[in-house]
């Protein structure tokens, strides 16, 4: 027994063999692939002072990014997403598999110890002659036998192909936690997006429900003009219709906010039944638009940080394929103890030990092995090219709505001017009416004029939000790669084995 520890002692703490398992790992060494991407964005050239007037992403609430709008209840119902979605609980249970997969692949680095112990008991029975009379009696002997002993087995990770899937399932992880971040962000964005939409349908209400009480009004005067004989009957239909399509109009935007109200409710892990947002209105003032650099995308996106995480696992994946082949080397170790109790007062038990050491080499394989390290270099490639794409797209949406910013301001300028000259057109047209000098589809023109003119304008408006939130989320919501876990925070080391034969350090 003592020989046997002392090998294996020897075995383990061998500064040669730590050498061989630490510095050797086959295939690619990971470098992240160069980006396509652009030094400025396009739809922003700072004009002077333009950096001054528009905060950076940096600056925004860690986290919190829609505290921008200082709304006190998209703040409560924001915070609701990232306690109760089931959603992101989903993705969240998801990266808890990740992780435990890591252990167990990680537990193939270390031996295996066995332990057994059997115990028997055997009885046997004989018949023995007296010897005088010719008569006999019977015995019976019992006896005990057990046996117990170690053993152990070691696959040597000699060419680091255990690690290399240690690598390739720890980065699968850390994609796991930029995917999770990725879609918080996009459940943040489709709650404030409803919102949005919730406060644009609260805002068309007010409006439609302040002309149904003017048309309606405008109804009943000229009603009471046509039983009087100063109304003709058509000016009355049109008034009767006027106010007919604008009920419709108020009732369907009550439909949509119910709808944004449910949706809502879903979103925070509630039933529609147990929230009611109370009435309220599109705000009036867009915050202005954060900036940023197109290269600090590449560390402020979660899902260009989940596509290059999953770069550098399929590359370790080249290396698990490559592995094979090499020859692969097993070590193994028992001790056996035997014997019966009682005859270990006159006798020693038997006892047995072995040590063995095997190479395996796989001769042929009709090219699987080289197909599969194909495989996982196409598979490698198409991950990068993954990666350059959601560069390239998350730069064509930052570009969009820059772009949208920029021109719905000054489209929000002009639309106000159109609603004041409407607003104008209705007051002349009824006096003019009132004057006799016009007729009553003059009023009912001007006046259906000036509603679209500001159902367009709120709309602009409702827009402006939305691309701001789109903005904000387009670049990363004040997320940064920093935040994902590292490679060693994943790893547990084995305290029996040094840390630098465990842990990838690519």
């Amino acid at each position: 027994m003592r020989h046997l520890t002392s090998f294996r002692t020897s075995l383990l703490l061998s500064p040669a063999m730590f050498s061989l398992l630490g510095g050797c790992m086959v295939g690619p060494h990971y470098h992240r692939p160069k980006a396509i991407i652009s030094d400025r964005f396009k739809e922003a050239p700072p004009p002077a002072g333009w950096q001054k007037a528009h905060p950076s992403m940096s600056t925004l609430p860690k986290g919190d990014w829609w505290r921008i709008f200082n709304d006190p209840l998209l703040n409560q119902l924001e915070e609701e997403v990232d306690r109760s979605n089931q959603g992101l609980k989903e993705y969240e249970a998801q990266y808890r598999k990740a992780r435990t997969l890591i252990d167990s692949i990680r537990a193939n680095l270390f031996p295996t110890l066995n332990g057994k112990f059997t115990f028997n008991r055997n009885s046997q029975g004989a018949t023995v002659p007296d010897g005088i009379d010719g008569g006999s009696h019977s015995i019976t002997n019992v006896t005990n036998t057990w046996t117990t002993g170690p053993s152990a087995n070691w696959t040597v990770d000699v060419w680091g192909m255990i690690r290399r899937q240690v690598q390739q399932q720890v980065t699968a992880s850390q994609a796991s936690a930029a995917l999770i971040a990725n879609m918080r962000l996009s459940y943040q964005l489709e709650l404030a997006t409803d919102y949005i939409n919730l406060r644009y349908q609260d805002s068309l209400i007010h409006l439609y429900q302040r002309n149904v009480g003017l048309y309606s009004h405008n109804l009943t005067i000229l009603t009471n003009q046509l039983e009087a004989g100063v109304a003709d009957p058509t000016s009355v239909l049109q008034a009767r219709y006027q106010l007919q399509s604008t009920q419709a109009s108020l009732s369907n935007a009550h439909v949509a906010r119910a709808q944004y109200e449910h949706a809502i409710a879903v979103l925070t892990g509630k039933p529609p039944a147990a929230l009611s947002i109370p009435d309220g209105e599109l705000g009036r003032t867009v915050p202005p638009a954060p900036t940023m650099l197109p290269s600090e995308l590449l560390e402020r996106r979660p899902d260009i940080a989940q596509a290059e995480r999953q770069m550098e696992s399929y590359n370790a994946e080249i290396g698990y394929r490559i592995g094979a082949f090499y020859p692969q080397f097993n070590l193994s170790a028992s001790y056996g103890y035997s014997g019966n109790p009682l005859q270990q007062l006159i006798q020693s038990a038997t006892r047995a030990w072995s040590l063995g050491a095997a190479a395996t080499e796989t001769i042929f394989q009709g090219g699987a092995r080289t197909a599969a390290v194909r495989e996982a270099e196409a598979d490698y490639d198409n991950a990068v090219a993954t990666y350059r794409q959601t560069v390239l797209s998350a730069l064509q949406d930052t570009e969009d709505q820059l772009s949208n910013l920029r021109y719905l301001s000054d489209v929000y300028r002009y639309q106000g001017g159109a609603v004041s000259s409407a607003e104008e057109a209705v007051r002349v047209s009824m006096n003019e009416y009132l004057a006799g000098t016009q007729i009553y589809t003059t009023v009912i023109t001007a006046q259906q004029t000036a509603l679209q003119y500001e159902q367009n304008k709120l709309q602009v408006q409702q827009q402006r939000f939305l691309s701001e939130i789109r903005l904000i989320t387009d670049l990363g919501g004040g997320w940064s790669s920093h935040e994902l876990p590292t490679k060693n925070a994943l790893q547990t080391d084995n305290p029996f084995l040094p840390s630098f034969i465990q842990k990838d350090k690519n």
